[in-house]
C-alpha cells in the first residue's frame, strides 16, 4: 500500500489518529525522531489503540537515516508552500507521503531536498493557515487509495 511519513510529530492524539488510519488503510507509518511524546504516552493509549495497530510502524532516528534506507523511494512532501495540488498526481502503491510537525510544517532544509513535482498542497481558502495533521494525512491517503480502487477493502 502507501507509506505515511511524519517528520518530528509533536501531538500524541494526532499521531494516534494516524496510527489508526494506517491500520485501517493498510499503510505503513514511519515516524522521524525526535518525537514530541513517547509512544507509550497515556494520550496515545487514550486514543484506544491496540498493539496490532502498531504492526506497520517504524521509527527512524533522523531524516538522514530514513533517506539512507529509502533513497530511491517515490516521495511527496505536503506543504502549504507548494503550488501543485495533491489531486494532480497519479499515485502508486509504495509511494511515501511526508508531513511536517504540527506547529511548523516541513522545515526548509527538508523541502529543499524535494523537487517542485514532489511538493504537494491541499487546497484551502486564502486566509487559512493550515489543516490539522491527522485530517491532512486522511485526505491524501484516501485520494491515493481511491486511485487504486480501494484495493483490499470491503
Amino acid at each position: 500500500m502507501f507509506n505515511i511519513l511524519l517528520y518530528e510529530p509533536e501531538i500524541p492524539p494526532n499521531t494516534g489518529n494516524i496510527i489508526r488510519l494506517a491500520a485501517n488503510t493498510g499503510c505503513h507509518l514511519h515516524l522521524i525522531e525526535p518525537l514530541g511524546f513517547s509512544l507509550d504516552d497515556k494520550r496515545m493509549r487514550r486514543a484506544g489503540l491496540d498493539y496490532s495497530e502498531y504492526a506497520n510502524l517504524v521509527v527512524w532516528k533522523s531524516w538522514d537515516d530514513f533517506l539512507q534506507q529509502h533513497s530511491t523511494a517515490r516521495l511527496f512532501g505536503l506543504t502549504t508552500k507548494a503550488h501543485r495540488h495533491y489531486t494532480g498526481v497519479n499515485f502508486h502503491p509504495g509511494d511515501f507521503f511526508l508531513f511536517g510537525p504540527e506547529t511548523r510544517g516541513l522545515p526548509d532544509h527538508v523541502r529543499k531536498q524535494l523537487t517542485e513535482e514532489q511538493l504537494l498542497r491541499i487546497p484551502m481558502l486564502h486566509n487559512s493557515r493550515s489543516m490539522n495533521l491527522s485530517n491532512s494525512v486522511s485526505v491524501v491517503i484516501y485520494e491515493a487509495w481511491r486511485q487504486q480502487s480501494f484495493g483490499g477493502s470491503h
